[in-house]
């Protein structure tokens, strides 16, 4: 593994707060950024005590702001305050200092004064053994690309400067990043990264807000990096990210999303260290239930042709089984939620090994002599994730947990599988979740976007395998939400596959089961703007099913009101389809929402 560093804006707290992050994630260093030294109530040479007792280094200190093509009058300026930066580095223990181009106004267009000028500042860095890294900022007022920042360095031609590359400032204008590779390595003294979603806006309001981790957006980050590599370079892979929402999050966390970024970037650069193994299918779901949900789903899964087929050796958990379909109900786990899921792993011991080198936190689990031992790791919102293998023969088949209750098969409702899972995110923690699915799993993004909910705007991203037997939809508010609204609590969801809606849905009526009444406003909408196929819209009506179609097909929904304060099940026929439903959101929570309040919907 490289070195690694992460600069103190990355994270959130005081800038002790912020180091002890650092460390205890494993980063080996950090960049000092000049807003948070300042705020800080001790000396230096104390930030620089703590620094070495946690194992950390500085690596650079940064930035140093408007200092080449500066007008003569105003150059000397410079000249005092980079040698009061030097001294002050002195006093951290710190060797590089950040320069970025100039946004001065009277900064003048001169590629010829900006290399004398920084060559002047390098000489006085070279005096006490230090180094100037330039950096081209994307919105630089006269120096905005690397080629011209490594223009202005090759001509002013001294050791102690070079350039520090940034994936955000190269990637934010360009894509022509591959004459990175062929500059000097002895020249690129630094390299920050940073991701961001492709956004259409002003770039320093883009570069300010909204950077995320390395494979968190939409960027070239491994290119960028196999670029820099390639050219030689040997010094720190260090993260610089400005994100509102990481700089108010627990900076531990952030710290540990942060370097899972980088781990899961060397890997994607370099190849796996430790390979996804290919996963098959969701084994099971597992469901925690109360006094009050806990009766409601078994009556569910009862009328969807589920047998209650085993009980747990040790634990309250029963097993409910039709088809592929199996889901676990654990009257010990407090409030209705999906508390666990297991995926079908090719090589489930390889599978945790991945998750611990991507630094997925293990979870201890209690098991007698004669029970399965299944990994399990947390994801970001403390969902559980098991590997395993459900075959006949396989080695700790997690069905042996699990004593016969003797229950005859029931008749098929057209149940065959879990088609996915939905989980809403904490508000912090989406950009982590997504990153989890994708590196520790091995997923893939499959369908992204945002709808106007009830309550604010949702921002949605489907996760799969390659063929799709692994599918999982995160969704968060793009804002906190309001006080007044009706609090369901990371609200999570249940999908299964059925073959044959029409029939499922029969089922479920004979029994008595309730399901989600959709507005009929929604109905007459449908038939103005889709052309369904020949005698679906009357039966999606009288169903109070939800249609949608994408270029692949279309689907059939229906949905049970929640059970529980946040959990309910999704029922989806699918012909061609290959999305999740998104569009049928904002009707489907406002629906949710009538049926949580009591609400008479008109039919």
């Amino acid at each position: 593994m490289p070195r690694t560093s992460i600069a103190t804006v990355c994270l959130s707290g005081t800038l002790e707060d912020r180091l002890e992050a650092a460390a205890a994630a494993g980063f080996d260093a950090v960049e000092i950024f000049e807003n948070d030294l300042l705020a800080s109530a001790e000396s230096p040479e104390r930030i620089r005590a703590r620094v070495a007792d946690l194992g950390l280094a500085i690596d650079l200190y940064q930035p140093f702001r408007d200092a080449e093509g500066a007008p003569p009058a105003r150059f000397e300026a410079v000249r005092r305050r980079m040698l009061a930066k030097l001294d002050l580095m002195g006093r951290l223990g710190a060797d590089t200092v950040l320069i970025c181009s100039s946004v001065a106004p009277d900064a003048i267009a001169d590629d010829d004064l900006a290399a004398s000028q920084l060559r002047a500042l390098a000489d006085l860095a070279a005096e006490r053994g230090m180094r100037i890294a330039y950096e081209a900022l994307a919105w630089g007022r006269h120096v905005s690309t690397w080629q011209h920042s490594w223009e202005i360095v090759r001509r002013a031609d001294h050791p102690a400067l070079g350039l520090c590359l940034d994936s955000f400032h190269v990637l934010s204008r360009t894509d022509d990043y591959a004459g990175i590779a062929g500059l000097p390595a002895d020249r690129i003294f630094f390299l920050q990264l940073a991701d961001a979603p492709r956004l259409s806006m002003d770039v320093l309001q883009w570069s300010r807000h909204h950077r995320l981790f390395p494979l968190q957006g939409g960027l070239d980050l491994v290119g960028f990096t196999r670029a820099v590599l390639a050219a030689g370079y040997t010094g720190p892979l260090s993260l610089e990210v400005f994100n509102d929402v990481f700089r108010q999050a627990d900076p531990h966390r952030t710290a540990v999303d942060a370097r899972r970024s980088l781990t899961a970037l060397l890997d994607a650069t370099a190849g796996d260290t430790v390979p996804a193994p290919e996963l098959s299918g969701i084994a099971f779901a597992e469901l925690g239930v109360d006094a009050q949900s806990g009766p409601q789903l078994e009556a569910l899964l009862g009328a969807l042709g589920f047998v209650h087929s085993g009980q747990h050796r040790s634990k309250p958990v029963q097993l409910w089984e039709q088809g592929d379909a199996r889901i676990l109900l654990n009257s010990g786990a407090g409030e209705a939620a999906i508390r666990a899921f297991a995926l079908e792993s090719a090589d489930p011991e390889q599978s945790a090994r991945r998750a611990e080198h991507l630094m997925a936190r293990p979870l201890p689990r209690q098991r007698r002599r004669r029970e399965a031992e299944l990994t399990a790791v947390a994801a970001p919102d403390g969902t559980e994730v098991f590997f395993c293998r459900t075959e006949p023969g396989a080695e700790q088949v997690w069905l042996d947990d699990f004593l016969p209750t003797g229950e005859p098969p029931r008749p098929s409702t057209g149940i065959t599988a879990i088609d996915h899972l939905s989980l809403a995110q904490p508000f912090d923690r989406f950009d982590e979740a997504a990153l989890f699915y994708r590196s520790v799993l091995g997923l893939r993004d499959d369908e992204a976007g945002e709808f106007a909910a009830p309550f604010g705007l949702i921002r949605t991203l489907a996760i799969r395998n390659d063929d799709r037997r692994v599918r999982i939809a995160l969704s968060v508010p793009v804002l906190r939400r309001g006080d007044w609204a009706p609090a369901v609590p990371h609200p999570q969801h249940l999908t299964l596959a059925t073959n044959d809606l029409a029939r499922t849905a029969g089922a479920l009526a004979q029994a008595g089961i309730e399901l989600l009444r959709i507005p009929g406003n929604y109905y007459d909408d449908l038939e103005a703007r889709t052309e369904l196929p020949a005698g679906l819209g009357d039966f999606v009506r009288r169903a109070g099913a939800m249609y949608d179609q994408d270029g692949h097909g279309y689907c059939l929904q229906l949905f049970t009101p929640v059970m529980g304060s946040r959990v309910f099940v999704e029922v989806v026929q699918r012909s061609g389809y290959r999305g999740y439903g998104f569009a049928n959101e904002p009707v489907r929570m406002a629906a949710h929402r009538a049926q949580r309040l009591g609400a008479t919907v008109s039919a």
